[in-house]
């Protein structure tokens, strides 16, 4: 498999899940500006989306969109843990989730890094995100992890997301809890790996 990502975007959450999986995978860095992959290839050739990640797998389809990947790799490797079994009501609460971070989280905050951002939008953007995060702490408090004790591909792109706070200097500071659980799921090994691999720590 091949995972074309960017560095701290997205594509960070199935950069983690892969690791997590032990599966073994190439990497293939895009210029998403630019859509070119670090060879020089059209990016807009492998997905026309024009965004990251994108998933080539082993006969040469092409998987897009964060939420979906991170569940195909954790039912690669079921014996990970990174999801619950299909069809039942646990994967059903990962998939809730996954769609919360995905039209929640990652549109509020993606958002702000939009170039013609107003001040008036960007005001709008960081209260929503205020509220989505007071959610995220009802939901979090009390747990290792997004689903309880065990960590899934939900912390893998709930940690990737909230990452960003960072990057767009955003004022967490009311939120503990949340700087709890990122120094939580940032301590583990595959988490480490895969910012260090990103270029993102030394």
């Amino acid at each position: 498999m091949k995972l074309y990502f960017s560095p701290g975007a997205c594509s960070m959450a199935p950069h983690i899940a892969l690791r997590e999986a032990g599966l073994e995978f190439e990497l293939d860095k895009v210029d998403v500006r630019a859509k070119k992959t670090q060879n020089g290839g059209d990016y807009l050739k492998i997905n026309p989306k024009g965004y990251v990640p994108a998933l080539e797998l082993d006969n040469n389809e092409v998987l897009t969109e964060a939420a979906v990947i991170v569940q195909y790799i954790a039912d690669r490797r079921p014996e990970s843990g990174l999801a619950p079994k299909l069809g039942t009501m646990e994967r059903y609460r990962l998939m809730e989730w996954l769609n919360f971070c995905a039209t929640e989280i990652h549109k509020t905050l993606g958002a702000l890094f939009k170039p013609n951002v107003t001040p008036e939008m960007r005001e709008n953007q960081i209260a929503l995100f205020g509220k989505r995060a007071d959610i995220l702490v009802q939901q979090l408090d009390g747990k290792s992890y997004a689903m309880g004790d065990k960590f899934t591909v939900v912390d893998a792109y709930l940690f990737t997301l909230l990452g960003w706070t960072n990057v767009l200097k955003l004022d967490t500071s009311a939120w503990p809890v949340l700087a709890d659980y990122r120094a939580r799921v940032a301590a583990r090994p595959a988490v480490k790996e895969t910012l260090r691999a990103e270029g993102l720590v030394k």
